[in-house]
C-alpha cells in the first residue's frame, strides 16, 4: 500500500521534485559545490589562483597545446590540507617549447613565439634537472604536452584552471551575503512586526532609509570604507541586502502574531524571545527561502559588478566578474570566448537560481 505524506515538508518536498526545472537546477547547483570544494584538484594548473603565466602562448583558442618544459627550483614543503584548498606554491619555471633536442651534457631548446613559430635557442646544462641521470632522460620527466581546454587568457595562465577556481568567489560571496542578511533581515523585522508601535516606526526609517540609496552605490561605499579584499566584499554585500528580508519577515509576523495559537503562548507566560523563535518565525519562513534564492542570485550578480569595476576580488585571485574586465575588449578584437565564457557561467549560475526559487515558490504554495 502506497504511503501518503502529510506533512507540510513532506508535501512541499514532492512538489518541489515535480518541478523539472527546479530538481534539474538543484542538480547543477551541487554540481558546482562539488566543482568549488575540488577546485584545485580538477584544475589542470593547480597553482595558487592558477596563476601560471606563459606569456608567448596568451589569447590561445580552446583546445590549444604546446609542449611545456619545467625548470625544477628548491622543493618547497607541501602540506596535503592547504594543497587542496589554497592550491600548490610552485617557484618552479615553466618554458613553452617549439621545439627541443638534446647535445652532449646539454638540453637545446627553441621557445614559443605567441606568433606560433620559432623563437630565442636556449641551452641547460643536466645539473639543472635533478630526476634525470642522463642527458636523454630530460625531455621524459621534465617535458610534458599541455592542453588548455577553454584556452588562455591575455597572461597566457589556463582560463580553464581559472574558471574551475573562480566559482568559489561567486559560491561563496552568495553563502555568506545572504546568510549576513537573514541574520540582520530576519531580527530587525520580527522585532518590528512583532512589538510595532515607535520601535517599528525606528526600524522601518532605517529599512526605507537603506532601501532608497541604489545597491550598488551603496556597495561601492561600503567597499571603499572596509577597503578591497575578499572578505570586505562578503561583508558590504551582505549589508546591503538585508531590507528586503526584513520588510517581508515584518509582514509575516504581523500576520502570524494574531493567531490563536500565539495567544495562547503569551497566556501560559512565554518570553517574547521564545514565541518569537518557537511559534512566529518557523511558520513566517516559507516567503525568506524563496526571497534568499533570489539574493543569492543578486549577490553573484553584484559581486561580479565590483569585480569588473576592480574593486571586487582582487588580482590574482580569480574572479568570473575580473575575467571578463580583463578581457571585454577582446570582444572586438577576435576573441570574444574570453569574455563569453565567464559571462555564460554567470548566467547559467545565476539562472539555476532564479529557477530554484521558483520551483520552491510554487512548492511552498499552500492554494496549489
Amino acid at each position: 500500500m502506497k504511503k501518503t505524506t502529510t506533512s507540510l515538508t513532506g508535501l512541499t518536498l514532492q512538489k518541489f521534485k515535480k518541478n523539472y526545472w527546479g530538481v534539474f537546477s538543484f542538480a547543477f547547483l551541487v554540481l558546482c559545490i562539488l566543482v568549488a570544494i575540488f577546485a584545485y584538484v580538477l584544475a589542470p594548473d593547480n597553482s595558487q589562483n592558477a596563476n601560471q603565466m606563459h606569456l608567448s602562448i596568451h589569447s590561445k583558442s580552446p583546445g590549444f597545446q604546446v609542449e611545456i618544459l619545467t625548470i625544477p627550483t628548491e622543493k618547497v614543503s607541501h602540506n596535503p590540507f592547504s594543497v587542496f584548498f589554497f592550491g600548490k606554491k610552485s617557484n618552479d619555471t615553466e618554458i613553452p617549447v617549439f621545439s627541443f633536442s638534446t647535445e652532449e651534457n646539454e638540453l637545446l631548446i627553441t621557445e614559443y613565439t605567441s606568433r606560433g613559430n620559432d623563437g630565442l635557442q636556449k641551452s641547460y646544462p643536466l645539473s639543472l634537472f635533478p630526476m634525470a641521470t642522463t642527458i636523454y632522460e630530460i625531455p621524459k620527466h621534465y617535458i610534458s604536452t599541455k592542453k588548455f581546454y577553454l584556452g588562455t587568457d591575455k597572461y597566457g595562465r589556463d582560463l580553464l584552471s581559472r574558471m574551475l577556481i573562480g566559482i568559489r568567489i561567486s559560491l561563496a560571496i552568495g553563502f555568506v551575503a545572504v546568510f549576513i542578511s537573514l541574520i540582520i533581515g530576519i531580527t530587525l523585522g520580527a522585532i518590528a512586526g512583532y512589538f510595532g508601535g515607535k520601535i517599528d516606526a525606528v526600524i522601518m526609517w532605517l529599512i526605507n532609509v537603506t532601501w532608497s540609496i541604489p545597491t550598488l552605490l551603496l556597495v561601492i561605499a561600503i567597499t571603499l570604507a572596509l577597503g578591497k579584499g575578499f572578505w570586505q566584499v562578503f561583508i558590504a554585500v551582505g549589508l546591503t541586502m538585508w531590507v528586503e528580508v526584513a520588510r517581508v519577515v515584518r509582514g509575516q509576523v504581523m500576520g502570524v502574531k494574531q493567531m490563536q495559537y500565539v495567544t495562547a503562548a503569551r497566556a501560559l507566560g512565554y518570553t517574547n524571545f521564545r514565541i518569537i523563535t518557537k511559534h512566529i518565525l518557523p511558520n513566517s519562513m516559507a516567503p525568506v527561502i524563496i526571497i534568499s534564492a533570489a539574493n543569492f542570485a543578486g549577490a553573484i550578480l553584484i559581486e561580479s559588478g565590483l569585480s569588473f569595476l576592480g574593486i571586487g576580488a582582487q588580482p590574482p585571485m580569480p574572479s568570473w566578474g575580473g575575467i571578463i574586465k580583463d578581457h571585454y575588449s577582446y570582444i572586438i578584437l577576435g576573441k570574444p570566448f574570453l569574455a563569453l565564457i565567464p559571462g555564460l557561467a554567470i548566467m547559467s549560475l545565476v539562472t539555476a537560481f532564479m529557477l530554484i526559487g521558483n520551483a520552491l515558490r510554487d512548492a511552498l504554495d499552500v492554494k496549489n
